[in-house]
């Protein structure tokens, strides 16, 4: 793979991943060797943490299809090397937290999958991409879903932070689904919602209590974008900046520093 040519973005956009079951079989050894480098990896490059996770579902029976998927990874790493996250100090520390999903992305189960991203100020320290464990029968449902997940790691972070001294209430919770901040933020049972699982309705308490606010943001200036789907050139780029990705070259981490 060293020499192979770099490509500008993880994933393809024009085909999703499926089971493939006519495909051919290719080692799944190597293949799960593969999927292990890349998920330690994830740790500190989050572009890739959407197409590693899609890919990783196929571990079992994996096919020549998904390994040209995987190879791809590599391929958007070969031309990325220097890339990474870069943390500013004094930027504040104020928790804040960014929830998406992407209505029935699998092609096999037809679930949804959930993304999100908590920032401390401007600086991103966690980032998740995961296929809901639900059937979604909406979006507004799969939104909501997210928005759960999302909160509960929020509310993780928060109750760590507050060991630090860090207090934390009306934490902002950004959501491009205005159903889903309904359903949230109506304590009434509906018919409509009644089927959905008890446990993600623990959001509506921690609403009513004020430990979190939720704000409707427009989907382009959603961040969490990244971890529900394989997105174009330009977007990809754009939300990889704004979720503090750069160039970190060594010239590059030279001038960083001396601006600090």
């Amino acid at each position: 793979m060293e020499s192979c040519d770099p490509v500008g973005t993880p994933m393809e956009i024009k085909d999703k991943l499926d089971q493939d079951q006519n495909g051919s079989p290719v080692d799944a050894t190597k293949y799960r060797s593969m999927i292990g480098a890349l998920m330690y990896l994830t740790s500190s490059r989050l572009d890739i943490v959407h197409a590693t996770c899609l890919c990783a579902r196929y571990r079992a029976k994996p096919t020549e299809k998904h390994l040209k998927e995987l190879k791809r990874i590599f391929r958007y790493l070969q031309g990325t090397v220097n890339t990474g996250l870069w943390y500013t100090k004094d930027s504040g520390f104020e928790l804040t937290g960014f929830s998406d999903a992407d209505y029935a992305g699998c092609k096999d189960t037809f679930k949804s999958t959930s993304g999100g991203a908590q920032f401390l100020r401007e600086k991103l320290v966690s980032w998740s991409s995961k296929k809901q464990d639900c059937m979604a029968m909406s979006t507004a449902e799969a939104e909501y879903v997210s928005l759960s997940a999302c909160y509960t790691q929020v509310l993780w972070m928060r109750t760590q932070l507050m060991d630090y001294g860090f207090h934390f209430n009306k934490i902002p919770i950004y959501c491009d689904s205005k159903s889903a901040i309904a359903i949230s933020c109506n304590l009434v049972q509906h018919s409509r919602t009644k089927h959905i699982a008890v446990r993600y309705h623990f959001i509506k308490e921690h609403l009513e209590k004020g430990t979190i606010e939720l704000y409707f943001v427009k989907t382009d200036y959603q961040l969490a974008d990244l971890f529900t789907k394989a997105l174009l050139v330009d977007r990809f780029n754009y939300l990889v900046r704004r979720l503090g990705m750069c160039n970190l070259s060594p010239p590059k981490l030279d001038r960083l520093a001396k601006s600090q």
